[in-house]
């Protein structure tokens, strides 16, 4: 699935999906755009990364992933 991009210099561009992440991480990208409109990085919330949960309660999964 390709998603539109807007990179600092104004250009917008479509790119895989799966690339989005790495573009922010780079700060390659000012914006990205999802069903609901357009989100600016740093400005508007964009997901995180799961971490394995470590409190009471904990399933066996969670271990598989550290």
């Amino acid at each position: 699935m390709k998603v539109r991009v807007m990179y600092a210099d104004g250009v917008v561009d479509s790119v895989p999906a799966s690339v989005i992440g790495r573009l922010i991480e780079l700060h390659q990208i000012v914006a990205f755009e999802r069903s609901s409109g357009w989100v600016c990085i740093g400005e508007d919330p964009i997901r995180q990364r799961m971490q394995p949960y470590g409190g009471p309660g904990k399933r066996g999964y969670d271990d598989y992933l550290n």
